[in-house]
């Protein structure tokens, strides 16, 4: 069977590619590095990490305080041999693309495209091997909508005319984005996400015989969404979607959905989910027969082709992060044991710098929550100063933390729970409203603990040694509580300028 969600945990924005038999695979990162992870398959049902597109600090300059800015949307193609990853850095330089023989890497420095403003670039070669690419207007233009023109790329530059090409299905459509071009039986088809990134989310999709249009919108619009089916329906924010066809002729759609738990909560993101499509007629049915993403479907007429899962709790697995690009000798590992140094006080709020100045960096290093009740452990040596632990942390420095803390008075054992409130400030982090409320602590004797962030749903327990130090509900690690667009971590953290541990034994296990 092809299951759903097809990459668990926090996995936006999916663009798939196929050369051959072989399928890629890229989603959105954010202010996570390295950046851009790439995926691989063969069968549509068993997907390998194989890289990421953004890997080296002059390709990926980020700002960790602002952990949904960074890397969004990205689009993976292949022309001529060469494959291409177009994407937006909203921090730093704005639409850029990278090229790569094998996708697995290296991929080349970013060409930041001149006259290509807004997010969510594509490009798309037409039959004679004009290249065009696609974007969002930006987001000062009066009139919003998904503009096409004319690149070259070896200029890095929009050329020619660039026409507003639609501006989505419903009337003052809000949000607009996510444009990807297909041609299809002499006609032009241009698919975009409208409707915004949560609840009423969705896939729309208008056509035209000529590349810059005019583009007429589908009567059936959306072509899919679950805006309709209420707040109890378990995949919620449906959209964003990249449409793929078989070496055998069928259509499938990748696109980014939400799972819901424990109440109206998703602490895991968007997530990304895979339905097949009938493109036998004019336009595309997704899901035929339901027109919603399912949890399952037959799987597709493709050879299976599993692989062998890698060490996950491995600290060199490619599904580890750090928060922002790190500074020299801020972690360094053998896979086995890492060691992680903080140079800033990244959680405390009358100590989070501004992004404008010189910042430090975060002393953390995580991998994707990927299951609704997971168990997070690690082994930990006492630091010598500053604090270290265990986190769970999602956007706006929403989290919870156990851990030890080195004090005047010797080692405490602390368990925190950091919440932020009011509306999100995405360019100023640090004028988030927050409280870091102190749940337990008490003096700790020994030089080494096994910290565990346990969850069952939204009941999440903290814990040193097997004891329990707190428990608490997690709702508030969700993303329509904590704003943003990323899903949670939990990772290895240490806090304070100059404190550095050492970390080893990590497990993590879901169901």
């Amino acid at each position: 069977m092809l299951n759903n969600p097809l990459l668990p945990g926090f996995y936006p924005d999916p663009s798939i590619c196929r050369v051959g038999d072989d399928y890629y695979m890229v989603t959105s990162s954010f202010t996570y590095f390295p950046g851009v992870p790439v995926f691989h398959s063969r069968d549509l049902m068993h997907w390998e990490q194989i890289g990421h597109c953004l890997t080296r600090p002059e390709q990926l300059p980020l700002d960790w305080q602002a952990i949904s800015g960074g890397v969004y949307a990205p689009t993976i193609r292949c022309h001529d041999g060469l494959f291409y990853m177009v994407t937006t850095n909203v921090s730093h330089g704005g639409n850029f693309f990278v090229t790569a023989a094998d996708p697995a890497g290296p991929w080349s420095d970013p060409v930041y495209v001149k006259g290509a403003p807004g997010i969510d670039p594509t490009i798309f070669w037409d039959d004679d091997g004009t290249a065009y690419m696609m974007g969002t207007t930006d987001w000062k233009e009066a009139v919003p909508g998904v503009w096409i023109g004319q690149v070259d790329l070896e200029k890095g530059c929009v050329v020619g005319e660039r026409v507003l090409a639609w501006r989505g299905a419903l009337r003052k459509a809000s949000a607009p984005e996510a444009p990807h071009l297909y041609k299809k039986d002499g006609w032009y088809y241009l698919m975009i996400a409208e409707g915004g990134t949560e609840d009423f989310h969705a896939v729309t999709i208008a056509r035209s015989q000529h590349i810059l249009g005019p583009y007429e919108g589908y009567r059936g619009n959306p072509i899919l969404t679950h805006r309709h089916l209420g707040f109890d329906y378990p995949i919620a924010n449906v959209g964003h979607g990249d449409l793929v066809q078989t070496q055998n002729g069928e259509w499938y759609m990748v696109m980014l959905a939400s799972r819901i738990y424990g109440g109206y909560h998703k602490n895991l993101g968007r997530e990304t989910y895979i339905a097949p499509v009938d493109w036998s007629g004019e336009w595309p049915v997704v899901s035929p027969g339901t027109g919603k993403v399912e949890w399952t479907y037959p799987a597709p007429k493709l050879p299976e082709h599993p692989y062998a899962e890698p060490d996950h709790d491995d600290f060199r697995d490619m599904c580890w992060n750090t928060l922002g690009t790190p500074e020299d000798g801020t972690f360094s590992t053998d896979g086995k044991v890492l060691t992680l140094r903080s140079t800033c006080d990244w959680l405390e709020p009358e100590k989070l710098p501004h992004p404008a100045a010189p910042n430090g960096c975060p002393g953390f290093y995580g991998r994707r929550q990927q299951h609704m009740t997971f168990s997070a452990a690690v082994t930990l040596a006492a630091p010598d100063r500053g604090m270290a632990g265990l986190l769970l942390l999602q956007h706006g420095f929403n989290g919870l933390f156990v851990g030890l803390t080195r004090t005047e008075n010797g080692l405490v054992m602390r368990a925190i729970r950091n919440e932020k409130y009011g509306k999100p400030d995405y360019d100023n982090p640090r004028d988030y409203p927050r409280e870091m409320k102190l749940l337990y602590e008490a003096p700790f004797d020994g030089s080494e603990c096994t910290l565990t962030i346990a969850a069952k749903g939204q009941q999440h327990s903290l814990m040193v040694n097997d004891r329990v130090l707190a428990e608490t509900d997690g709702s508030f690690l969700g993303s329509e509580t904590a704003g943003g667009f990323v899903g949670a971590y939990v990772g290895c953290c240490v806090m304070g300028a100059g404190a550095e541990a050492a970390f080893r034994d990590f497990r993590y296990t879901g169901e």
